[in-house]
């Protein structure tokens, strides 16, 4: 049972939406749910409608993967997948804009 979340709040470099977009979608994902400890993955783009007084992060595009393994253990597993060259970045991602958090269910 997936217990954790993480979130990733991401932008494409300005003119490179269908780049940024067909790298996450074809390529991306598949790496990250490669990654041990991540079950599930599903990508969302931000819609105009907003709660009225609530802000916004500034990204247009949120991931959001299900953990099935200690948090922690998790990340080590994709910082290792990454170092190993298994998890890419593509220039088409904003890195300055990027936020990713991890986020585990209260009991």
């Amino acid at each position: 049972m997936a217990r954790s979340k993480m979130l990733v709040f991401s932008n494409p470099v300005a003119g490179q939406d269908t780049e940024f977009n067909e790298w996450y979608d074809t390529v991306h994902l598949d790496e990250v749910l490669a990654v041990p400890g991540v079950v599930a993955g599903e990508r969302y783009g931000r819609v105009p409608a907003q709660l009225p007084g609530a802000g916004s992060t500034g990204q247009s595009y949120l991931a959001v993967y299900e953990l099935d393994d200690d948090p922690d253990k998790v990340v080590q597993a994709f910082q290792e997948r990454a170092a190993a060259g298994k998890v890419g970045l593509s220039p088409a991602l904003d890195l300055a804009s990027l936020v990713v958090t991890v986020w585990r269910a209260r009991e």
